[in-house]
């Protein structure tokens, strides 16, 4: 009779690597228990749900079970695999040292998460616990034996298939296996999804997927045209993206997680299992600067699609196939992360108006034109007709770039990049791609222009505000000058780079999106503080650069890299009092300025070594 399995308790966000197959992505803590998985998409159901509740809520621990206390032992070492997402955590015990290498190999068929043991040396105790629950950690599913190799978990429309030659037993409503490995023996563990309806998935081959997913990746890595001083922070960081592309379509999720909080033990704690127009716009200029078309045309297709009929009425936000409704819930079984609550799936900001968005659709659309993308005449067509809509509305107020939930304002970010939308139109019809009203357009860009500088500006402090007659900063401000806007030598745009460090940085150098702290929640209509904000940090250094100050600018973005945990990955905002990664895991929207930043430093010589 097997022993109760030990309590298994959440890491720290940064203690999680991600595995995924460009359509769903698995989180694996550091003692080797997968403890976030979502089949088969990425916004679909939990069936492991431990990061947002307890091991009641589903989990898949592998490895060493000669642990010396109750808790599950951390891997001595963890590396990916080369430039892939093959993950290698590897365990030094008494009694030797054993691997776990885990994977999901690129599908054409069911999802399979597979996880290979390797004995190294001695003799190891190996454990597998194994915990499926459906629906976010609700469902106990009926579990029972196929054949001697074959176990299946079914409840309502979703099946869960183990396959393994390893021995398997139930107990306490989860599924065992203990063996022992000695050098060079490997024990395979390969799980599938697959509608409970339909036959059993086929049966795996763990080393030809192994292998097969190697190579996917090592091809996909060979098209990186970066091969500067960060080519191995820009490699991991491109990884990452294509990771959070759902290949079918081409969306691209903002994070494959839901409700990890940007405060611990707070209430802000969003689902990121979607694709934002602004996250998927910037990953796009990303990809096109490191050489990789293919994805940036799937995306222009996938945003044709999910626009087509009803541009006026852009989401900021849609499903990873174009879903319009992603209605917002809580799920109150699940105590959230370290107590963060609630826990949400869905987003009510999927309606909301942001102005900004206009902005960098077009602004993703003119740098695929630019750079020689295959035409795509009905993307022209968009462009047009986002233009027309922005004609009528660029002068109402909006929920801006970071969805407050507050009162509606004359974001000064917002109609920046409206006037990126209508400057970037011109061009397009200058080149003679488009027809258009250019005149009028020339006009109303004039009229965008004059109205921020005159209406966001503040004079005596030489600085641009978050929005139209407020005090306040908002770092959103520092893409002035990156966006073209204004010069970034001009006296507005360098005071305002140094007022945002002034008065938005944390003690560590870091940047905040805007201040939180008085008691109402202030511009965003939520109680409590956040982190510093990721992607508002590489904003900072690349500023710093382009106004000449780019020994700074290498100090930051090389004190930013240290962020990252030891797989290069990184979370949406930094905790700089608990010196911690907080917000969703991994986030698109911290991993694309990280390459940005990389490609501007490469190009002006600062950095060092």
């Amino acid at each position: 009779m097997a022993v109760r399995l030990e309590t298994h308790v959440a890491g720290r966000i940064e203690d999680y690597a991600l595995i995924g197959d460009m359509q769903t992505a698995a989180l694996v803590c550091r003692d080797g228990t997968v403890d976030w998985l979502c089949l088969p998409r990425f916004d679909s159901h939990a069936v492991f749900a431990a990061l947002l509740g307890t091991e009641e809520h589903g989990f898949w621990r592998l490895g060493p079970a000669d642990a010396a206390d109750d808790a599950a032992p951390t891997a001595t070492r963890r590396r990916y695999r080369g430039d892939s997402l093959i993950l290698e955590s590897e365990w030094d015990t008494p009694r030797g040292t054993v691997r776990v290498t885990d994977f999901m190999p690129p599908r054409d068929g069911a999802p399979q998460l597979i996880r290979i043991v390797e004995g190294i040396s001695g003799r190891v105790p190996v454990r597998s616990a194994l915990r499926m629950r459906f629906s976010y950690g609700r469902i106990v599913p009926w579990v029972h034996r196929v054949d001697d190799t074959r176990t299946v978990a079914v409840a309502g429309p979703d099946s869960i298939w183990l396959d393994t030659e390893a021995e398997t037993y139930g107990e306490e409503l989860t599924t065992y296996s203990d063996f022992t490995v000695s050098p060079g023996e490997r024990v395979a563990f390969t799980m599938s999804w697959e509608p409970s309806h339909k036959q059993p998935p086929a049966l795996p081959d763990p080393e030809g997927s192994l292998e097969a997913t190697a190579d996917f990746w090592r091809e996909w890595v060979e098209h990186c045209t970066y091969h500067g001083p960060y080519r191995e922070a820009v490699i991991r960081s491109l990884i990452t993206l294509k990771a959070l592309t759902y290949a079918p379509t081409g969306g691209i999720v903002a994070a494959p997680t839901t409700s990890l909080p940007e405060e611990i033990g707070g209430v802000r704690n969003w689902d990121y299992r979607y694709t934002w127009l602004r996250d998927a716009a910037i990953t796009l200029s990303s990809l096109l600067r490191t050489g990789y078309r293919e994805e940036a045309r799937a995306w222009r297709e996938w945003l044709l699609r999910a626009v087509a009929g009803d541009p006026e009425n852009l989401q900021i936000m849609y499903g990873i196939a174009g879903e319009r409704e992603l209605g917002e819930a809580e799920l109150d079984w699940l105590p959230g992360y370290e107590n963060s609550s609630p826990v949400r799936v869905g987003n009510g900001a999927a309606h909301q108006l942001q102005l900004d968005v206009y902005g960098e659709v077009t602004e993703a659309l003119h740098l695929a034109h630019m750079t020689g993308l295959s035409r795509n005449d009905y993307a022209s067509v968009l462009q047009l007709k986002l233009i027309h809509y922005l004609e009528d509305h660029w002068d109402e107020p909006d929920e801006g770039i970071w969805e407050v939930r507050g009162p509606r304002r004359h974001f000064v970010h917002s109609k920046v990049m409206a006037w990126v939308a209508v400057d970037r139109t011109i061009k397009l019809i200058e080149s003679g791609d488009a027809d258009g009203p250019l005149e009028r357009w020339r006009e109303l860009r004039d009229d965008i222009h004059r109205d921020v500088c005159e209406k966001g500006y503040d004079k005596e402090r030489n600085t641009f505000t978050q929005s139209y007659g407020s005090p306040e900063l908002d770092a959103s401000l520092l893409l002035i000058p990156q966006m073209g806007f204004l010069p970034p030598d001009d006296k507005r745009v360098i005071g305002t780079i140094e007022a945002v460090q002034r008065e938005l940085s944390t003690p560590d150098g870091f940047v905040l999106r805007y201040p939180t702290s008085d008691g109402d929640g202030c511009v965003d209509g939520l109680a409590g503080e956040e982190g510093a904000f990721l992607a508002c940090s590489f904003w900072l250094a690349d500023d710093l650069a382009m106004i000449g100050r780019v020994d700074e600018a290498r100090k930051l973005f090389e004190k930013l890299l240290a962020l990252r945990n030891d797989l290069g990955l990184l979370a949406e905002e930094w905790d700089s009092a608990a010196q911690r990664q907080v917000g969703n895991f991994p986030q698109a929207f911290s991993h694309v300025p990280l390459i940005d930043t990389a490609l501007r430093l490469t190009a002006s010589g600062a950095y060092g070594g």
